[in-house]
Formats: structure tokens, C-alpha cells, sequence
């Protein structure tokens, strides 16, 4: 039997607007057929790149298209959560770019709103859906290797420095926290769950965003010590310690990249052999999902975007970061 065809919208239009484009485009029975941002010329820009038919400059024009299924939201992290309630207003499944909102409240509402209105809502961590990272999470739930006892994780790069940037601006969400830190919290949370305890230190721009955040989260019987930066370039992988072998999630660890085993010193190399960017994962998850008639994903949950959020909140908490 055919697959019913997804017909995708995708709400503000810059750099990661693009990636999730370029691999949509690479996924059978799916058409991008709408495209918005508050400037008409980019809307039309993007949609001629992408052969969209619509472009919108208004988000409510794209959440009222009738033939738009799926909408992906990748604006500022700020307008996360009125951009996604909008949207489920208008019944669209919403695939909404992590980090889902910027707190917990405001997490929650999206969430109530989804099950009030029994519209399918997930948080776009696509790392999560990764050949490579679901090898990771086998290889700690199999106890492959035995136990975690320790993971060293950290993002960083350099943007030049522009107070009007969006990963500098402090109004929309900036800084290497909420935009980067989330994949060291991720890797973390993922495997060893809520921590008991965590200590965290930063450093701010002067735009009160913060420029980098240096987090370690205690366990019962592990630590994670991880490092967000937007001040210099990191090798930006992760490194899993078990009982009896190491696994290193190899630069740029949050997107398709190879994974090192290192046990009883032997190296071995494992390449997931990706021709993607890495963004027709976690679509074709949604897409299915959709067809399933869900209204919530099984790999990314609710609950878990929720642990997520409140582990972020509770590191902002105590830099004294507040938005």
C-alpha cells in the first residue's frame, strides 16, 4: 500500500532551515509546500531554492495553509513556544528545533496544548536519532561494556563577535547553553539519567548571554563533566568511560560522525557510512509517526524533553543566567 504522502511547512528561515531542506528533499512521499519568515523576499528566496509553492511572510499564513501537515519551527529559541502553540492551533504536527522553549513553564504549556488539541508535538533533538548514537545507547543499556562510570562531552566553537547575532542576543535565547550545551546535557541525561547534584560555572558576554559554561553532574556511582563555549573551537566529541571499554563519539559528536571502541588497548573505528547531513532521521521518525496517528514520540518524549529543559533550568539556575 502507498505511504500517505507528508506535506511539510517549515517556519523561519535561516542556516538550519536549510540543512532540514536539503535532507527532507532526500526522504520518499514527502513535499515541502510551504515556507514563512517575517520577510516576503526570503520566504520567496528560499521557497524557489527548495521548490516550495508557498512562501509566506507571516507564520499564521503557513499554520492556516490547508495542505501543510507537518510544520517544522526553527526560529530563535525564543518564539519556540508561541510559534508551536500557533501552530497546534491550526492541527499541524509540530516538529519544534530543541531547545523545545526556554523553561519549563513554558514547555509545559506546548505539551498541554498538544494533548488538548490531540495534535502530534515532538522536540527536534536530532542527535537522538542517529545510527551512531542509537550504537551508544544499545552499548549502555546491553551493558556491553559494563557499566558508565565517567562522560566527558563538550561543544565549542567561535562566531565572530556581533551583539546583534541571534547566538549572542540574550533576548532570543542566546548564548552556549541553550544553543550548544544542550548536546553535552543530552548525552548525559540520555545515559545516566537525572543527576543527584550539579555544580556549574560561566562566563557572560556583555549582552548577558552566556559565553561559556563549564557543568560537572554527579551520580550515584558516575560523573559527567561537560563544557559548552562559544569563545574557542573544541573538539566537540564525547567520550564514554565504561568498566571495560572507552566509546568516543568522534568530533561533532551531535551530528553524523564515526565512533571509536577502545578495549584491552586495541582501537577499532566504526563508520555508519551517513550521505546525509543527518536531519532525514529524525523526519522520517515524525513522518511515521504522523501515519501512525500518534500524538507523541516514543524516542523523544515528553517526559524526557520535560527532564531536559529542567536540567537546563536548573543550570541556568545556578550561573545566574535569567531570560
Amino acid at each position: 500500500m502507498m505511504q500517505k504522502k507528508i506535506k511539510w511547512g517549515i517556519i523561519g528561515l535561516g542556516n538550519i532551515a536549510h540543512k532540514f531542506a536539503t535532507d527532507l528533499a532526500t526522504i520518499d512521499n514527502v513535499e515541502l509546500v510551504a515556507v514563512a519568515s517575517r520577510s516576503q523576499e526570503k520566504a520567496d528566496e528560499f521557497a524557489k531554492k527548495y521548490t516550495a509553492k508557498n512562501a509566506y511572510d507571516s507564520y499564521e499564513k503557513l499554520a492556516k495553509d490547508p495542505e501543510v501537515d507537518a510544520v517544522y519551527i526553527a526560529t530563535p529559541h525564543s518564539f519556540h513556544k508561541e510559534n508551536s502553540i500557533l501552530c497546534l492551533h491550526h492541527n499541524k504536527a509540530v516538529l519544534c528545533e530543541k531547545p523545545f522553549a526556554m523553561s519549563w513553564q513554558e514547555v509545559q504549556e506546548m505539551i498541554a496544548v498538544s494533548k488538548e488539541k490531540n495534535v502530534l508535538l515532538m522536540e527536534a533533538l536530532w542527535t537522538c536519532f542517529l545510527p551512531h548514537y542509537k550504537y551508544v545507547l544499545d552499548v549502555f543499556r546491553s551493558k556491553k561494556f559494563g557499566e558508565l562510570k565517567e562522560l566527558k562531552a563538550d561543544f565549542g566553537f567561535k562566531p565572530e563577535y556581533n551583539p546583534e547575532e541571534r547566538l549572542i542576543k540574550k533576548e532570543v535565547g542566546g548564548g552556549s547553553l541553550l544553543d550548544i550545551g544542550i548536546y553535552p546535557i543530552f548525552a548525559s541525561l540520555s545515559t545516566l539519567g537525572i543527576p543527584k547534584s550539579i555544580e556549574a560555572n560561566a562566563t557572560f558576554f556583555e549582552t548577558g548571554a552566556d559565553s561559556q559554561c563549564n557543568m560537572i553532574l554527579n551520580y550515584q556511582d558516575a560523573k559527567a563533566y561537560l563544557k559548552s563555549t562559544l569563545l574557542e573551537e573544541t573538539k566537540t566529541e564525547a567520550i564514554f568511560t565504561f568498566e571495560d571499554a572507552t566509546v568516543i563519539m568522534n568530533t561533532m559528536f551531535h551530528m553524523p560522525t564515526t565512533l571509536t571502541v577502545i578495549k584491552n588497548g586495541k582501537k577499532e573505528i566504526i563508520d555508519f557510512g551517513s550521505q546525509t547531513i543527518g536531519y532525514n532521521f529524525e523526519i522520517e521518525h515524525f513522518n511515521q509517526l504522523i501515519r501512525d496517528s500518534k500524538k507523541e514520540s516514543d524516542i523523544m518524549t515528553f517526559d524526557f524533553s520535560e527532564k531536559l529543559i529542567k536540567t537546563l533550568d536548573a543550570v541556568r539556575k545556578i550561573i545566574g543566567l535569567e531570560y
